[in-house]
């Protein structure tokens, strides 16, 4: 029985070990993947990537946003960085809070050295209006930005003035009116923000004030993609070409194992497949 009991223990600690050690493996992973980008690119490299991550031995799922402790440490980051030195920042976010990607945007904005923005998948929301505050954002061929309307709770922000404008005022609830009253200093807040961050960064007032009000103003959803070339078009600095090295730091914020993956292959990079030009049959 007291074999049993100390195996059941030394079981118990390494469940509840497993985890914590794999932990520490996987961020001295990242940190070593980090520090080869720098010296490769000769830059303070900074990341904000967003994941759903499992915590703790019990492997609970946490959703990620931009939050005021990003804003805290990513300020933190460009306050340690020399002012000449280019900073690369590595961006994988769905969004979050306001007033935290805007003390980021304004962070990078007074940045002396070059600011590299790296969206490897996407930017959306908050995300996006990071990125604004590159002096180059290079992205996937695939990759996409997003608007950055403003939203009150559930609700955009252009929405609830669309209802205020066209519905009698007498049929209209409280709480919607708040709602508008409040979405709409909102989106003038936004909108003025964005064209602050775009002129600060040298684009000329009589392009900055069209590009944002398109980005704030509502006509598309929330979640609209804006791809690599829509975001060329709109006059945004994006070019192509993600150093391998960040794809495979990207590799090292896997999403929580909880449930069966929807998407496998085998994880190498395949040669195309070569043909026989006389027979028109492939090689093998």
């Amino acid at each position: 029985m007291e074999l049993i009991g100390l195996l059941f223990w030394l079981l118990f600690l390494f469940s509840a070990l497993t985890p914590v050690v794999q932990r520490r493996l996987l961020d001295a992973q990242r940190l070593r993947t980090i520090h080869l980008i720098e010296r490769r690119r000769g830059t303070r490299v900074i990341t904000l990537i967003h994941r759903q991550e499992s915590i703790s031995f019990l492997g609970l799922p946490i959703a990620r946003y931009i939050d005021i402790e990003d804003a805290e440490a990513v300020l933190r980051a460009i306050r340690l960085t020399p002012g000449e030195l280019p900073i690369d920042l590595i961006l994988h976010t769905p969004g979050g809070l306001v007033l935290a990607a805007e003390q980021i945007a304004q962070a990078l904005v007074r940045h002396q050295g070059k600011v590299t923005v790296f969206v490897p998948h996407y930017a959306m929301s908050g995300g996006t209006l990071i990125a604004l505050a590159a002096d180059e954002i290079v992205m996937d061929e695939n990759a996409v930005l997003g608007p950055v309307d403003p939203q009150i709770g559930q609700f955009p922000v252009a929405s609830l003035l669309r209802v205020v404008r066209e519905k009698p005022i007498a049929e209209i609830d409280d709480q919607t009116l708040v709602f508008a009253d409040i979405g709409e200093k909102a989106l003038r807040q936004v909108r003025a923000t964005v064209i602050e961050i775009l002129t600060t960064n040298g684009m000329q007032r009589e392009q900055a004030e069209p590009l944002a009000d398109t980005l704030t103003c509502g006509q598309w959803t929330h979640d609209y993609p804006i791809t690599v070339e829509e975001a060329k078009a709109l006059g945004l600095p994006v070019t192509t070409g993600i150093p391998e090295e960040v794809y495979q730091l990207m590799d090292l914020y896997p999403q929580t194992a909880q449930r069966r993956p929807s998407v496998q292959y085998i994880p190498l990079p395949y040669e195309p497949p070569q043909r026989d030009r006389g027979r028109g049959e492939r090689r093998p």
